[in-house]
């Protein structure tokens, strides 16, 4: 292991250092996760604890603009009146927060594989010209992570559908229309084999939107294994592999024989995003946990070690560019978001902020409440009131309901899930049986027993096993 030189954060004990990688953290959802983290941050921990964010992007230009946006948020965070209230103004918390951008395109295997053993095993730098409060952070080294946020991706969408679009409102309504569209034209499914920057062999295919959404995520939340696992017995949590999904993926996005969505009449942003749903919530399921146990632990391990936990969440609805949408077009989208937020929907997150606050909550929250609440099991959701005020909330899967049981149990919890129910259902949602969350457990197996058969094959064709 290559040796830095002493990091800003390396004063403070471990339990006060917080190190979280986002991806895609350039804009959007992912950018304002950092934005959330850093508010919640000083909110809520010590204060003399430091956050160490490590947002990645796709090139050295857009690290620098990400460094340089959270820079003067956490300058502005450190001055704000409710930090001041409670620090009595008194220290320059803009200290504690620090910013250490890398680079990494999620399609490109080897690339993926060096991001990880720099982590790992190197330094790392920040591109030259950017500087805050520690001056350039430069070699230096990350003994851990805390989190990892798997926000990046593609959707491959070409535009609307205004036939399907007209249709779905005249016959599901304005809700079921705005939260479940039908109407997104998907392009086809492109192999990353035809695209010479990534030097790939013809075969196997390898999907783009498989690998830059999912594929890409878990090869490399593998890599980083000795920065997420914890040794037995330490009094830090074990890592959290924070995993970004969609309230779109429904059941019937996703085929088990169409696993990366080759087919030209699948959906594949829908179709990855439920794949990420089933992975995730079966990882700790019995007839799971062999495979996802052998996936996060890595056989050089030395010492017996506690693997890093897996989380799901989606961010509700947010108005985004990552649709392609004419100017005009957005800013109408942007107004029936609003309306639909108005009118009850608590999906309609409309702006990236509020959408940050399941992932930031999953991050922040003590291992105790998680483990309390089976939190692993569950699909969190950022979520509003008709004011647009922030909520979490759990979020019904189809084949595994709120949290993989079957309900209601009593008489209060009755009255709780119709509740549940009532607000922001797809109207064609049914009570989940028994029967079907066996089949969810089983579909987890076979899905998981492709992911590792997928990269343990690609390991070997690009020879990038130790």
């Amino acid at each position: 292991m290559t040796a830095g030189k002493e990091a800003p954060w390396a004063t403070a004990p471990p339990q006060d250092q917080l190190f979280v990688l986002i991806t895609g953290a350039n804009s959007g959802i992912g950018l304002s996760i950092g934005e959330r983290l850093i508010d919640e941050f000083f909110a809520t921990r010590s204060l003399t604890a430091h956050l160490t964010l490590l947002p990645t992007t796709r090139s050295e230009g857009k690290s620098r603009e990400t460094i340089a946006h959270l820079r003067a948020y956490a300058d502005k965070a450190a001055r704000s009146d409710a930090l001041r209230s409670r620090t009595g103004g008194e220290g320059d918390h803009a200290q504690r927060i620090h910013i250490l951008s890398v680079q990494v395109d999620l399609c490109d295997i080897r690339a993926i594989y060096n991001l990880a053993e720099d982590l790992c095993e190197e330094t790392i730098s920040n591109p030259k010209g950017t500087e805050g409060p520690d001056g350039e952070l430069v070699n230096v080294s990350i003994p851990r992570l805390d989190a990892v946020i798997f926000n990046a991706g593609f959707g491959g969408w070409s535009g609307v559908n205004w036939p399907v679009l007209i249709w779905q409102f005249l016959t599901q309504g304005l809700m079921n229309s705005v939260t479940w569209p039908e109407c997104k034209d998907a392009i086809p499914t492109l192999a990353l084999n035809n695209r010479k920057e990534y030097d790939y062999p013809a075969k196997p295919l390898l999907g783009e939107v498989f690998t830059a959404c999912l594929f890409g995520h878990y090869l490399l939340a593998h890599r980083l294994l000795p920065l997420l696992s914890r040794p037995v017995g330490s009094d830090l949590h074990p890592g959290r592999i924070v995993w970004m999904s969609s309230i779109e993926a429904v059941g019937a996005s996703f085929s088990l024989a169409d696993f990366q969505t080759f087919d030209p009449s699948s959906t594949p942003y829908e179709s990855v995003k439920r794949l990420t749903d089933i992975l995730s919530l079966t990882c700790t399921l019995p007839s799971v946990k062999p495979i996802s146990t052998s996936y996060l632990t890595t056989e050089e391990e030395e010492e017996e070690r506690t693997p890093p936990k897996m989380y799901l969440m989606h961010p509700g609805i947010v108005a985004s560019k990552f649709f392609p949408l004419a100017s005009w077009l957005f800013g109408l989208y942007r107004f029936v978001m609003f309306f639909a937020q108005w009118w009850g929907s608590p999906w309609h997150t409309t702006d990236a902020y509020p959408g940050a606050a399941a992932a930031t909550y999953l991050v922040l929250a003590p291992q105790e409440k998680l483990d309390a609440e089976a939190a692993e099991r569950i699909k969190w959701a950022s979520a509003v009131n008709a004011m647009g005020d922030s909520r979490i909330r759990d979020t019904e899967v189809d084949g595994w309901g709120f949290s993989g049981k079957v309900e209601p149990i009593g008489d209060e919890e009755e009255v709780e899930y119709a509740m549940r129910k009532r607000v922001g259902r797809h109207r064609d949602a049914k009570d989940v049986t028994s029967e079907q969350i066996v089949q969810f457990e089983e579909l987890g197996k076979e899905c998981w027993e492709q992911m590792e058969e997928l990269r343990e094959e690609w390991e070997e064709i690009l020879e990038l096993t130790d």
